[in-house]
């Protein structure tokens, strides 16, 4: 079967989008936690890149096999910015350094203020796509943080007293604004610098944070006596990323484990997700298997998170042959190895082009309802590529009717050719190892206009839409 015709099997299959996007207006409640803060995106280019390299004396030969992964001093945010666009990566470092905030501020700038954090990005997207109540934990919640909330009445907070109200409305004046920088930049972009080239392979950006409230793990009072008293259908769970070892961020980790714990035990219902992220930090890393993956259902990452994970679990060798070939098949490997090591109900995988999840049998969703899902998601986040912000109703399916890319399709080939499944690649179900895979090809965007946010939208969207 040639590409057009899978192309058209698929088209078929994702005309069911409109179906799944009206049931996700049939669930009551959400609760998003614990990251929200402010984005602040700026677009870079080659040449402005290479114009900070020259102006802050930055030598080519720091430039070249960079392995640095967190921040010594100011100008080594510039170092992350070069590795993660002469890579076509993803990375995010934190500092607790307030004189590296200030370097960006005044070095960097910024183009426009967004919500930021993935608990805030899924409330947003969640409240606009139509669930009754979404209600987002926010520990710093002044009048520039409710601004970028979306003026929705579904979409709640808790205000200055510890009482729910509309997110929009909320001004809690003594709260400090927290700031994140995203640095984007494009596929094809490049720079020179003494003779040496710089070319960026793929779209992506750098994310450099400095956040003492989401680095501390600061929970409001208020949102844990809401959701104890207030049983939700979905916990939708980040924010742990950032934290620190030297930060106490194991122990954190594991305050966080009760408040957790009740929220389960009072709903035996709840349905609680966890989204990985870019975490840094190893201990921190191992702490968020250790403590908080037993008590969630769901898992969400994307192939830098696989790699991650895989490295501190004692599978070296299969990180490295993931970083030296990032594909579908080596990355089924890997998460089928998570899926068994974490003993997890439920484990997603978003990477460049194709989504998999791997499920147990009995896990409420069937294979079939959670392919739905990730085609729900799939218009969801390339329309907001496409658009570059997702504000009103009628932008969540600006890509609905665009093909499936070649570079899903390459994989999902060569996956089901791998597994020698062949409904694979044209139903998007097989049944492996006693637990049922699915995967699709999704639409991908030449020339995204942003990328925030996309990996949180995949993961709840896909969760959600699966009904």
């Amino acid at each position: 079967m040639n590409y057009d015709e899978l192309k058209q099997i698929w088209a078929q299959k994702y005309d069911t989008v409109p179906q799944q996007l009206e049931k996700l207006k049939q669930i009551p409640a959400v609760a998003t936690a614990f990251n929200t803060n402010i984005d602040a995106i700026l677009k870079i280019t080659g040449e402005s890149l290479k114009k900070l390299i020259t102006d802050n004396h930055i030598t080519v030969d720091e430039l070249t096999n960079i392995e640095l992964s967190n921040f010594r001093k100011p100008t080594d945010v510039i170092i992350g910015i070069v590795k993660c666009f002469s890579r076509g990566i993803a990375e995010e470092w934190v500092t607790e350094d307030v004189n590296i905030y200030k370097w960006m501020e005044t070095n960097l700038g910024y183009e426009r203020l967004q919500m930021g954090g993935q608990g805030g990005i899924i409330a947003n997207a969640l409240a606009l796509l139509g669930v009754n109540q979404v209600i987002a934990h926010t520990n710093s919640h002044p009048k520039i943080q409710a601004e970028q909330f979306l003026n929705l009445n579904n979409l709640m907070g808790i205000d200055e007293n510890g009482e729910s109200r509309k997110a929009y409305d909320i001004s809690r004046e003594q709260d400090i604004p927290l700031i994140h920088w995203i640095i984007e930049f494009d596929k094809g972009d490049s720079f020179q610098i003494d003779g040496k080239t710089f070319t960026c392979p793929k779209s992506n950006r750098f994310i450099a944070t400095y956040d003492p409230l989401n680095m501390s793990l600061v929970i409001n009072n208020g949102f844990i006596n809401y959701l104890n008293t207030h049983p939700v259908q979905y916990l939708l769970l980040s924010g742990f990323h950032s934290l620190l070892e030297s930060n106490s961020g194991v122990q954190l980790i594991k305050n966080a484990v009760p408040v957790l714990q009740r929220w389960k035990d009072n709903n035996p219902e709840l349905l609680i997700h966890l989204e990985i992220a870019s975490t840094q930090d190893k201990v921190v890393r191992k702490a968020i298997i250790d403590n908080i993956v037993p008590l969630v259902h769901s898992v969400g990452l994307n192939e830098r998170e696989t790699i991650d994970l895989l490295n501190i679990l004692g599978q070296g060798a299969l990180a490295e042959r993931i970083e030296a070939e990032t594909n579908s098949c080596n990355l089924f490997e890997a998460v089928l190895y998570l899926k068994k090591h974490l003993n997890v109900k439920r484990i997603q995988l978003h990477m460049f082009g194709l989504y998999m999840t791997i499920q147990d049998k009995d896990f409420i969703y069937t294979p079939e309802q959670n392919l739905k899902g990730m085609m729900t998601a799939a218009v969801v986040s390339s329309s907001k590529a496409y658009n570059g912000e997702i504000a009103k109703y009628d932008d969540v399916t600006k890509t609905l009717g665009m093909p499936v890319s070649n570079q899903g399709l390459n994989e999902l080939t060569a996956l089901s050719e791998m597994l020698h499944k062949k409904e694979l690649l044209e139903a998007g179900v097989c049944e492996i190892d006693d637990f049922w895979l699915s995967a699709i090809p999704t639409i991908l965007i030449e020339k995204p206009k942003t990328l925030v946010g996309m990996g949180d939208t995949i993961s709840s969207v896909s969760l959600l839409a699966g009904r």
